[in-house]
């Protein structure tokens, strides 16, 4: 199964991994909120959720998405208004005036890995683009002749490993520069940044048309 084609799926996942949008934006907020942990936890959930949209493309289901206007305004909605929650919670955190709060003691705040994984998973399977993407996008590089589910996991596996290697890196990197983002101005200035880009995210995902 390790044709062309999987090597041409390879190149367009890596050019839409690299491409910033609330996954990019959910996985900075917590590496800020948590560190590390957070960002690595927040990625596995993120990407874990990929499985979700391959499984029901590979079964037929997502095509409910495609043909379907209510079912893609329910899940539209519902992935907009989590989208939209996660940003008034950034924006609250600015607004409550986290300069209070000493960059030394390390302005962490205790968060478990199960909530850091189930925001990133949830923000991956309630968002209808990326299971119109999976199935438009899947079936391209499936030839006849392959197992149909076997070769979607398989491309799915391909993209999982860019998203956390991807994501992974981002969370490196905003977590060596939280000592400067943890500084009280900057620290409220990012919260609300994260929480204006992700309302906005959600509303956009409300107003996009099937």
């Amino acid at each position: 199964m390790f044709d062309s084609q999987v090597i041409a799926f390879t190149v367009v996942a890596a050019a839409l991994t690299m491409a910033p949008g609330a996954d990019t934006m959910l996985v900075v907020r917590n590496v800020l909120r948590g560190g590390r942990r957070d960002g690595f936890v927040t990625t596995a959930g993120i990407c874990t959720g990929l499985f979700v949209h391959a499984l029901l493309s590979a079964l037929g289901i997502s095509v409910i998405l495609m043909h379907s206007a209510t079912a893609f305004s329910m899940v539209k909605i519902a992935g907009a208004c989590y989208l939209g929650w996660l940003g008034l919670q950034s924006l609250r955190a600015a607004s409550r005036g986290s300069v209070t709060r000493p960059v030394e003691a390390g302005a962490l705040l205790t968060v478990s890995a199960a909530r850091c994984f189930r925001e990133g998973f949830l923000t991956n399977v309630l968002n209808p683009k990326v299971a119109v993407f999976y199935l438009a996008l899947l079936p391209q590089f499936i030839a006849p002749g392959d197992p149909v589910l076997a070769k979607s996991l398989l491309l799915t596996a391909i993209h999982f490993v860019q998203g956390m290697l991807w994501l992974g890196m981002v969370a490196i990197i905003v977590d060596r520069s939280r000592r400067y983002f943890l500084r009280p101005v900057i620290r409220r200035w990012m919260d609300a940044l994260c929480g204006t880009l992700l309302v906005g995210l959600g509303l956009r995902l409300a107003l996009q048309r099937q």
